[in-house]
């Protein structure tokens, strides 16, 4: 069962950009409880995808529809803009392959929505100075047991989003539950992104 002190702040970020009633496809879905929240506030439909079984079986649990696959080897299931927002929430930097999963995304979806702890942020480059890998509440695990593979700042995933015709349609940073709209590279502990394509 999802409970209520499990829901993010960044979900209800997440359901302000999903349409009432759209499809969707949620990567690295974990338990499902981003999913199972969007069902309940926007009335979506569509799936959780999941690499590892327990969380398999918690997205069972709370009765989110769920496909076990492994991201890294892409999304060639399922047909072009087959959904309406494809979400990955504090997935990304866990992959290898960034940029695949990204054109992926807009591959099988019309929009992208995207959310990644923010390395720039400001303690995060304090414990670096001293010498440490940061740990935070964004970053909570230590440097011997992270499932983070990259490691990038909103400045760095803008960057890439430039140079791939990726096109930023809204970002969200914040810091706890508190907005940044200023110098949010540096004061931002988590960025959430809507994304889609360029033009053609």
């Amino acid at each position: 069962m999802v409970h209520l002190q499990d829901v993010r702040f960044d979900y209800d970020v997440i359901a302000r950009w999903v349409p009432q009633g759209a499809r969707v496809l949620d990567l690295g879905c974990g338990d499902g409880s981003l999913l199972r929240h969007l069902m309940n506030a926007r009335g979506v439909s569509g799936y959780g995808i999941e690499r590892d079984t327990p969380h398999v079986v918690e997205c069972i649990r709370n009765d989110v529809p769920v496909l076990q696959i492994d991201l890294e080897q892409g999304l060639a299931g399922f047909e072009d803009a087959q959904f309406d927002v494809v979400v990955m929430s504090q997935s990304l930097q866990a992959v290898k392959n960034t940029e695949g999963i990204l054109a992926e995304m807009l591959r099988v979806g019309r929009e992208a929505i995207v959310s990644f702890p923010n390395f720039g942020y400001w303690p995060h480059r304090d414990s670096l100075a001293e010498g440490h890998m940061p740990v935070s509440r964004s970053l909570p695990y230590q440097w011997y047991n992270t499932p983070n593979v990259r490691f990038f700042t909103m400045s760095d995933f803008e960057e890439l989003c430039a140079q791939r015709g990726i096109v930023v349609r809204e970002r969200f940073a914040y810091d706890e539950d508190r907005e940044i709209t200023i110098d949010p590279n540096n004061f931002a502990s988590v960025a959430i992104y809507r994304l889609g394509r360029a033009a053609a």
